[in-house]
């Protein structure tokens, strides 16, 4: 299996760090008491950051004490998923609260593309967040609040940039999802950096600079309500680590298939980052009325990066390890700090979540549901199902076209080239190691006809056959033997 496709841009220098002013800059304010009233918004998201990367969801190799305290004072979702096991979907997710299904915003941007090796033709998609979307920052800043998107966007270049769907500053939210290439990671250490705002230095660690840039926002915001989205750049390749954590982690002994030190040393200073963040909010006095969400937008890099175990595979493919996440989310003085909750939720939830938490009405309809019942542990969702839809080659073709849906404890995954089904319970087989689809035919076409019908009600586009198909060598059988007989590896160790 290939690395990650990325698309590496020149140029982007200064353009990516420095603040920008939002284009819904005359929305009437709301009343000063109401304002008061109404709670800070810190959300963490991290990239490629598995569900067993950390402590508190069973790592016993990665350090993450910041994180796990968080889960201590917070609730922790052991059943939440991301809308897509790819990055640009789950980000759309977040911001509107609708599957990326619906936004026909399906693939990493610009995803792949189509190849004569494929069976299927991909759908023409969009490769950017429609203007016209209705955003959590859009709908928080004509409520008061003033918003920052600090780290990767990834949602289009920049005619869709953070400031024009409702931010008031971007940091680094540069085109298509690549860092600022002066930075390390993703860098050269010591390259020079033109543009560089008062304050920088040369070869400074991304996580670290972004972290600065995330403190001063909350410091010079902190007598107002703000809503700051702090999506990291780490832990995504290319994997670079500082020395000295580093050294730590290559004289430790692997643990449960997760033996990367320098991703470890990643994880470690990504955690360090989290800690940062609620130590600046503690001393601003203003902990107590912050709600800090914290989740990534895949499955873990599995199995160059990372090890998913218990979980199948990862980020990409349509098995848990693919989109499951580790979700924290702390509502001082709402939500039961260390309460646990296993009821499946989506990144489609944040939306309508942050919205009541910040006494605010949807302005529009959305896929997501509203978690505070489950925050105040007052009631449950009442969910049918949650899905996902990916009409797309990824990873060189190892990944191929999908749709999945989960009902209770069972998922069910349809492949499009040949409507090939598997049936998982996950209760009983969290590894996904047990196809149910033949012992179990009533319930797959059950699952099988709520995915149909869902798709349609989306409007999901669907791929098309290939009138260019040619197949190659290996066969995706053979292909598909390679991913089966890694998973088990990993899983073994």
């Amino acid at each position: 299996m290939k690395s990650v496709p990325r698309v590496l841009m020149a140029g982007l220098a200064a353009a990516l760090l420095g603040s920008a002013t939002g284009s819904d800059a005359g929305v009437a304010a709301a009343p000063q008491a109401a304002l008061e009233r109404r709670p800070n918004i810190v959300f963490i998201l991290i990239d490629d950051l598995g569900w067993a990367d950390v402590g508190c969801f069973g790592s016993k190799y990665y350090e993450t004490p910041n994180i796990d305290r968080l889960a201590a004072e917070g609730m922790r979702f052991t059943d939440a998923y991301a809308a897509c096991a790819v990055c640009s979907p789950t980000r759309a997710s977040i911001m509107t609260g609708k599957y990326p299904a619906r936004l026909h915003l399906t693939d990493w941007i610009p995803g792949e593309g189509n190849a004569p090796s494929h069976r299927l033709h991909i759908p023409e998609w969009r490769q950017f967040l429609p203007l016209e979307e209705i955003t959590i920052a859009r709908t928080l800043k004509s409520a008061g609040y003033v918003s920052a998107a600090i780290g990767k966007w990834h949602l289009g270049g920049p005619a869709y940039y953070p400031e024009r769907h409702g931010f008031d500053l971007n940091v680094g939210g540069g085109s298509l999802g690549s860092p600022p290439s002066y930075f390390w990671p993703y860098g050269a250490p010591n390259h020079a950096v033109p543009g560089l705002k008062a304050g920088g230095q040369a070869g400074e660690y991304l996580t670290d600079r972004l972290t600065a840039e995330a403190e001063k926002f909350i410091e010079q915001n902190k007598d107002q309500p703000f809503f700051l989205y702090f999506a990291h750049y780490a832990v995504h390749i290319p994997l670079q680590a500082k020395s000295a954590v580093l050294e730590k982690y290559k004289a430790k002994p692997p643990v449960g298939g997760q033996k990367n030190p320098v991703y470890a040393a990643m994880v470690e200073s990504m955690d360090q980052s989290v800690g940062r963040i609620d130590r600046k909010l503690q001393t601003l006095g203003i902990a107590g009325r912050t709600v800090i969400v914290f989740m990534s937008d895949n499955g873990g890099y599995w199995p160059h990066a990372t090890s998913n175990a218990p979980l199948r595979a990862g980020k990409g493919y349509p098995y848990e390890g693919g989109t499951r996440e580790p979700l924290i989310i702390k509502w001082p003085g709402s939500a039961q700090p260390g309460a646990t909750c296993s009821l499946p939720v989506c990144s489609i939830d944040f939306f309508p979540t942050l919205l009541e938490i910040a006494g605010v009405r949807p302005p529009v309809a959305v896929d997501g549901l509203s978690l505070v019942p489950l925050l105040q542990q007052t009631g449950s969702l009442g969910r049918e199902a949650l899905y996902w839809h990916y009409p797309h080659y990824w990873s060189g073709g190892m990944i191929r076209p999908f749709g999945a849906v989960r009902a209770g404890p069972w998922k069910l995954i349809e492949f499009y080239e040949d409507q090939r089904v598997e049936l998982y319970h996950l209760t009983e087989d969290l590894g996904e190691t047990r196809n149910l689809a033949q012992n179990q035919r009533a319930k797959a076409a059950e699952l099988r006809g709520l995915l149909h019908r869902w798709r349609n009600s989306v409007g999901a586009q669907m791929p098309t056959p290939n009138p260019n198909y040619h197949p190659r060598q290996p066969s995706s059988k053979r292909e598909s033997s390679f991913a089966q007989a890694s998973w088990l590896r990993m899983a073994e160790e």
